[in-house]
């Protein structure tokens, strides 16, 4: 009953809002389950499944050859999931098997299988399981279990079955493949624990949101400044030949950015933000836009016009280990000593150092924030000069004091249905800016979308309002009358050729809704052009 009781596990994580019985839900789900069964499930929650022949547009077939294509079209329209509209549609048909699988063994089964070979499997389990257990294997195939669980979340509930700290989990996890039987027979007192693999990777250090109101109760002597910048964290691990990039969620993110790894010939693990440059125009590098590095993530394979075009380079924050020798016990005015020291010895064009920025009081620093309106820079970061470096959000040691947004007013366009637990709102809004429309009028042109930043009670009103204001519908996306505008904040504002309006926003979210203003009153896409300068 593996696949049912993991099914069961997921269903209870769906609607359990509260942290601490997730935790206990996934130890005690540890506890019933057999290996290599549970060591399935934690790689499922951690996003360490990978299942290529099982495509979402087989799942699609199989729906529509139980309903016909139009019904489960509606069906799956109006439920806005398509892992569940194709289990509660599901009729099961006769079958010669009636053993519930394990969850092994269909892991292990789509590892195996062609993509042919795919919706025959999946067709015979979900005739021999519930309505629970068919959601549960369609959410494993397609790799969209949201269930309110984090890998971090996931590993601490790992760390709590075995009576272990978090940062043991983590220091061993990365480089080893499911079932983790070696992970698994050291938490069960079966076996000593198992050695860190080579390039293994650290957590990383996280700084807390600074509380404006904090400020004045910190002694400024005590910190350090630096710029906080807009690209992604990443952790160099390299030992000679052996050559690793990690994501801040530990992923190895190497293949993307091959111009780095041949760049890491040294024997340290290094701290920094991933950003894209020209290399060789200033010192210190001038650093592109973050637009531009979105063209080089998430890439299997990066053509010689990508590394021609988007050269990556790394701003180094942290010095974790040189030659082996262990230095997040040291405090950090030591350790960028000898992260200075160390760049002076490996001098490379792909690297350089992040800053420290000089001040006396608050007062001062808050007038260079205020200032900076860099496409590069999202803030400040404030760190102690005693701080050890410690796994996660620790308070108190490391502070980012990020620029206050930038905001324009915009019409709502298109709204779409949401995931999870949202999966029957209309939580998804697409929304726009008004320009001249070459015929002495004024068109709406989408410059955004955004799916967060209101409360429970905003949403259910919003969904009410799409409902009633419904123009047409395009599957599961309805576009709207012309009428709501809502305030949007966002980071930073850059030009991009791949969408329509020429812009693209970072990191939008609702701020507010104005249902007091007419949309003909919204912003101008003038208005956002203009704020490529500050932004």
């Amino acid at each position: 009953m593996s696949m049912q009781r993991f099914g069961e596990l997921l269903d209870a994580l769906s609607f359990q809002p509260a942290r601490n019985e997730k935790l206990r839900l996934i130890v005690e789900y540890l506890r019933a389950t057999p290996d290599p069964d549970r060591g399935y499930a934690i790689a499922a929650l951690t996003g360490g499944l990978h299942l290529p022949n099982a495509k979402p547009g087989a799942l699609r077939a199989l729906g529509a050859a139980q309903a016909d294509e139009i019904l489960f079209g509606l069906s799956y329209d109006y439920v806005g999931d398509l892992a569940e509209t194709l289990a509660l549609i599901w009729r099961a048909g006769p079958s010669e098997e009636t053993e519930v699988p394990a969850l092994a063994d269909v892991v292990t089964a789509l590892e195996t299988a062609s993509a042919k070979e795919v919706p025959a499997l999946l067709a015979g389990w979900l005739d021999r399981l519930d309505a629970t257990g068919r959601w549960a294997l369609l959410k494993l195939v397609t790799g969209a279990l949201r269930v309110g669980v984090s890998a971090r979340l996931a590993k601490t509930a790992l760390a709590q079955f075995g009576e272990v700290e978090p940062d043991a989990i983590e220091e061993l996890w990365h480089g080893r493949a499911p079932p983790y039987t070696d992970v698994f027979l050291w938490l069960t007192k079966r076996a000593d624990r198992p050695h860190a693999l080579n390039l293994a990777f650290r957590p990383f250090m996280l700084a807390h949101a600074l509380d404006e109101a904090e400020i004045a109760l910190l002694p400024a002597a005590d910190f350090r400044a630096e710029w906080k910048w807009d690209g992604i964290r990443v952790q160099l691990v390299a030992d000679g030949d052996q050559r690793r990039i990690y994501s801040r969620g530990g992923e190895e993110i190497g293949k993307a950015f091959p111009d780095i790894l041949d760049a890491m010939n040294f024997a340290a693990v290094l701290d920094g933000e991933l950003l894209v440059a020209e290399l060789g125009t200033s010192d210190p590098v001038e650093v592109a836009s973050f637009n531009k590095l979105q063209q080089r993530l998430n890439r299997k394979t990066v053509t010689p016009r990508m590394l021609e075009e988007f050269p990556a380079h790394v701003r180094l924050y942290d010095l974790l280990d040189e030659q082996g020798e262990d230095l997040r016990a040291f405090p950090f005015d030591q350790r960028r000593q000898r992260l200075e020291a160390w760049l002076r010895a490996h001098p490379h064009p792909r690297f350089d150092l992040s800053p420290l920025i000089p001040f006396e009081t608050w007062g001062e620093l808050a007038e260079l924030r205020a200032k900076a309106r860099s496409e590069a820079i999202e803030g400040l970061m404030l760190k102690r000069g005693d701080s050890l470096y410690m796994t996660g959000r620790v308070k108190g040691p490391w502070f980012k004091w990020k620029r206050d947004p930038l905001t324009i007013d915009a019409v709502v366009m298109y709204a779409q249905r949401g995931h999870g637990k949202r999966s029957s709102f209309y939580s998804d809004y697409t929304f726009g800016c008004w320009r001249d429309d070459g015929q002495g009028g004024q068109e709406l042109v989408p410059v955004g979308q955004a799916y967060f930043g209101f409360t429970d009670a905003e949403l259910k009103q919003l969904d009410k309002w799409v409902r009633d204001h419904t123009r047409s519908r395009f599957g599961p996306v309805r576009e709207v009358e012309i009428g709501l505008v809502v305030e949007v904040a966002f980071d930073s504002v850059q030009r991009s050729a791949r969408h329509k309006s020429g812009v693209a926003l970072r990191f939008p979210r609702i701020s507010r809704l104005r249902w007091d203003k007419p949309a003909a009153e919204a912003d101008r896409l003038e208005t956002l052009v203009g704020m490529m300068a500050e932004g």
